[in-house]
């Protein structure tokens, strides 16, 4: 009975690519017996020595798939294979070697160096041509997927950006319905913000800190800034924007915005049916933010470590900044003057370290409040 002929189906490739493959061989009639047997097939290119083989395999018209001599004056085709596999714009091409040499010693030196296939000579042309056929579907499929995962990277980073934004516009809109309430300004809360953070990343190292300040806390800590006196939107103008000092009722009143800020975000949370990293960062500022080390703050009269890290930060960068801008119920502070109320706080208002660390980076802070003055 007649045999069919071998054929290669080239659908099997993606979108009926044509594939290139590059013959790689120094005896010329190698060349061109392999180029008889594929160019039916494939685009033919080859080269018949080393150099040349990795010139055309780094050049801009990349072959799909490498046949390599082994046996070459110059570079061997262990050496070019070593070299395809070391450059990131040749790795994934794949290397079948077609050579006479069938120690098997030597074809596991051959795939330990990253070829996919060994093919001894005298070669037989059906199976030459279904294992390089194999070998491009292979590489046509991770290509593929390789593309798909670049662009599945690339839409969850859009989307990671698009989520972030979400966020801090959100923040900012909230911060800016309180700010209409008592007269501060989207400078007030871009001080916080930076005030915060160089603390936080002076205290990152420290023992007592380094569990909690990473780079991530660091970040929560800067986004969720903005929302420690989001509660001050339940006070009245009436105490709110008072000129005077507030009566024993008037402070406890006063004193609601904690809980208030805190049941704010809790809302904010409960509706969107999910904890998020920075609305907890957020709740515990706004919550803790005037609580006093030695437990003589409020709402809870916490103590020490008690008192949330992201509060006890805070509770600094809040106090610098009302010191050193004017409002309605008191004159501005110098610099000086606002360190040495700050200094005067440590081990009483605020966390002893947290005020070393503070007197360590005061001109950071001076520089900050420059930067971002209020308006007059």
């Amino acid at each position: 009975m007649e045999q069919a002929p071998f054929t290669v189906n080239a659908s099997t490739l993606v979108d009926k690519h044509i594939a290139t493959v590059l013959v790689v061989d120094d005896t010329p009639e190698n060349l061109t017996l392999m180029g008889a047997l594929l160019r039916d097939h494939f685009m033919v290119k080859v080269a018949n020595n080393g150099e040349k083989a990795l010139k055309i395999a780094m050049s801009d018209a990349q072959p799909d798939l490498v046949l390599l001599d082994i046996m070459m004056p110059g570079l061997d085709g262990y050496e070019v294979c070593r070299r395809l596999k070391a450059t990131a714009a040749t790795r994934d091409i794949p290397v079948i070697f077609l050579t006479a040499r069938s120690d098997p010693d030597d074809e596991r030196m051959g795939l330990a160096l990253g070829a996919v296939d060994y093919i001894a000579k005298p070669i037989s042309p059906p199976i030459l041509l279904a294992r390089v056929n194999t070998h491009l579907a292979l590489k046509a499929t991770a290509d593929f997927l390789r593309d798909k995962s670049a662009y599945l990277e690339r839409e969850v980073a859009l989307r990671t950006l698009e989520v972030q934004a979400i966020q801090d516009v959100t923040i900012m809109a909230m911060t800016s319905l309180a700010e209409t309430r008592d007269n501060e300004t989207g400078n007030h809360i871009r001080r916080i913000q930076l005030y915060v953070k160089a603390l936080a990343e002076r205290l990152r190292n420290h023992p007592r800190f380094e569990a909690v300040l990473n780079e991530r806390m660091i970040e929560l800590l800067y986004k969720s800034a903005p929302l420690h006196d989001i509660g001050k939107i339940g006070i009245p103008d009436s105490i709110l924007l008072k000129p005077g000092k507030l009566t024993v009722e008037e402070f406890e009143v006063m004193k609601t915005h904690t809980t208030l800020g805190r049941k704010a975000i809790e809302d904010a949370e409960r509706r969107l049916g999910m904890r998020v990293a920075f609305l907890s960062v957020s709740k515990e500022i706004a919550y803790s933010h005037q609580e006093k080390w030695d437990g003589s703050g409020y709402p809870q009269g916490l103590a020490g470590d008690q008192i949330p890290v992201s509060a006890r930060l805070m509770a600094v960068a809040d106090v610098y900044d009302a010191l050193i801008n004017k409002r309605v119920y008191k004159v501005a502070f110098s610099h000086d003057q606002a360190c040495s109320t700050i200094v005067k706080g440590k081990g009483t208002h605020f966390d002893p370290d947290m005020v070393d660390a503070f007197v360590d980076i005061a001109e950071d802070f001076r520089s900050i409040a420059l930067k971002y003055p209020d308006p007059e």
